[in-house]
């Protein structure tokens, strides 16, 4: 892609993005009591890509409206988004989110349920506002995507416990916990900018793939990546004993002595620091990692083709851009 083009995406996306930080950092600044809003505002402060408040913005932007029309509603998705995000973190018991202290950690469990209930409640305020006309389709989105979010963190939690898992059914796990939330951000903004059913068919199914296929990437960088670039320690799904993309594609072909040592990973609930190199060979030897990069360009390659329902060549090429850069990394 021309490198001025590529320029102009970059500054459109950070101009955006501003915007929205601007707007999040107000919802809370004049709210009491402040017991309850601080700590929701301190959980925003962290930061973030912000990608799903750009789904939406960038949606209502390819089915004709301006950007304006869709502010509140890319507050609400990350209101929402960071509500999931609080509650993961305390069935998780993780002590850093972001490089800070999370939530419940920082201040402790009970204000961190009552602080996401406020991010919740919130985040439904602001949709309202830019709901003109079509509330009822975008609310019951809304909600639907939230519901699916809460079905996808019961079957992980419940994958935790199952010795054997198809990879369909995880699919379906990260489809609901992870896609469903690009998908509905796409959906919402279509819906406000006032797309055609064509149109919102369209960037639903962009967000969906577009969402599985960064899942399965962010399940690739765990064992892949430099650690001081991901963030991570590597292997770290293998040490908590997660069942991810990789670990079933490799159980599944697994035989021999291959098969024990990854079934030994699932009887002791995770592994050992210093095993992870073990596991990461068996997966090269099987062609895992190849297989995995293969289904991450299929997802995207999905999403980028759904986008031909789409009118105008400028709004398909920038998504494209965006679906082709998330996974740029395993290139």
């Amino acid at each position: 892609m021309n490198p001025t083009v590529i320029k102009s995406y970059r500054s459109l996306i950070s101009k955006q993005r501003k915007i929205v930080e601007q707007r999040i950092r107000k919802v809370f600044a004049k709210r009491k009591p402040r017991s309850l809003y601080e700590p929701s505002a301190y959980l925003l402060e962290s930061g973030g890509k912000r990608l799903r408040p750009l789904l939406v913005l960038l949606s209502a932007k390819a089915v004709g409206a301006k950007f304006s029309t869709a502010y509140n509603a890319a507050v609400a998705v990350e209101l929402l988004h960071n509500f999931t995000l609080v509650h993961d973190d305390i069935m998780d018991n993780a002590d850093k989110r972001r490089g800070r202290s999370t939530l419940h950690k920082k201040y402790d469990v009970n204000t961190a349920i009552l602080a996401g209930d406020s991010l919740l409640s919130i985040a439904y305020e602001y949709l309202l506002k830019d709901c003109n006309g079509n509330a009822k389709n975008i609310l019951a989105s809304f909600t639907n995507g939230l519901v699916e979010v809460c079905e996808g963190q019961s079957l992980d939690k419940e994958f935790e416990l199952r010795n054997n898992v198809s990879l369909n059914k995880y699919l379906d796990m990260i489809r609901k916990k992870t896609a469903v939330m690009a998908e509905m951000c796409c959906s919402i903004g279509a819906q406000i900018g006032g797309g055609t059913k064509a149109e919102i068919n369209a960037l639903e199914t962009y967000g969906r793939n577009i969402g599985i296929a960064f899942q399965i990437q962010d399940d690739l960088l765990d064992i892949i990546a430099d650690e001081a670039e991901f963030g991570k320690v590597v292997g770290g799904d293998l040490i908590e004993g997660k069942k991810t993309f990789l670990f079933i594609k490799a159980f599944e072909q697994a035989k021999g002595e291959d098969k024990k040592v990854l079934f030994e990973m699932i009887l002791n609930k995770g592994i050992k620091r210093h095993q992870v190199d073990q596991y990461k060979e068996i997966y090269t030897r099987l062609g895992i990692l190849d297989e995995a990069k293969k289904s991450i360009f299929h997802y995207s390659d999905i999403a980028v083709n759904s986008l031909k329902r789409l009118s105008k060549n400028e709004d398909r090429e920038i998504l494209k851009w965006i679906a082709y850069s998330l996974v740029d990394r395993i290139r």
